[in-house]
């Protein structure tokens, strides 16, 4: 475990695609609660601390042991606030009350399937690398090249390069995303350069099945049936 390392677990009430959803249940818990549980369980935190505006959330968030010692402000709060707003929040709080963290760890709770060995493997991708960050990612579902924009007219002339005609799928360059499950760096690093990808950053990669971010009901639903499938096998 990294000295003086915080998880911090951003969980705001409101969602357009899906109200409350860091409430809603999967798989017989809030979803919130398998972020929190990952984290407790992988080892590598003194502190799992929620950020959130909902005293709902935040009770939720306690019973299932992690630390809410704030209520985040309405101007961090909403739609138009970023990830680093609510980091920024949280550490200069931290920082008051009893001093800013050497790691900082942003776990998001739309990743229920994102497992306590995830966060293990990747602090020890972190540690050997020697990394200021390390962020995890997927393979992409679907290679990017097969994609473009479309003109209002809906026309396909052009639509794939020319060094993609006649080319299979399997023939392509393996394409990785950001899945937003994890995201690991020296709090030094991340406030410097204002995010977690940086010169010194390292993939850590996970499979697509653990990759779920719950955006969209679909998602949810998704989510429930590999998490109980999970418990039963």
């Amino acid at each position: 475990m990294f000295n003086s390392s915080v998880a911090l677990i951003p969980a705001r009430a409101g969602s357009k695609r899906l109200p409350n959803k860091n409430l809603l249940p999967v798989a017989g818990k809030p979803l919130i609660a398998w972020t929190i549980e990952a984290a407790l369980a992988s080892g590598c935190f003194d502190r799992v601390l929620v950020s959130t505006d909902s005293g709902a959330l935040a009770d939720i968030a306690r019973a299932h042991g992690a630390d809410v010692p704030f209520l985040r402000p309405a101007e961090f709060s909403s739609d138009t606030a970023s990830s680093m707003d609510v980091i920024r929040h949280a550490l200069a709080w931290l920082e008051a009350e009893s001093g800013v963290p050497e790691t900082t760890t942003l776990l998001q709770p739309t990743s229920p399937l994102r497992t306590a060995e995830d966060i293990r493997a990747a602090f020890a991708r972190f540690r050997d690398t020697g990394a200021d960050s390390v962020v995890s990612v997927s393979e992409a579902e679907h290679s990017p090249l097969w994609s473009n924009t479309l003109p209002h007219d809906g026309s396909l002339a052009g639509f794939l390069r020319p060094e993609v005609l006649g080319k299979r799928s399997q023939d392509l360059p393996t394409y990785y995303r950001l899945n937003g499950a994890l995201y690991i760096a020296r709090t030094a690093s991340l406030l410097a350069q204002g995010g977690f990808l940086g010169a010194n950053s390292y993939a850590y990669v996970m499979p697509a099945e653990r990759a779920v971010d719950i955006d969209h009901r679909a998602d949810l639903l998704l989510a429930d049936i590999l998490l109980r499938e999970g418990e039963g096998s």
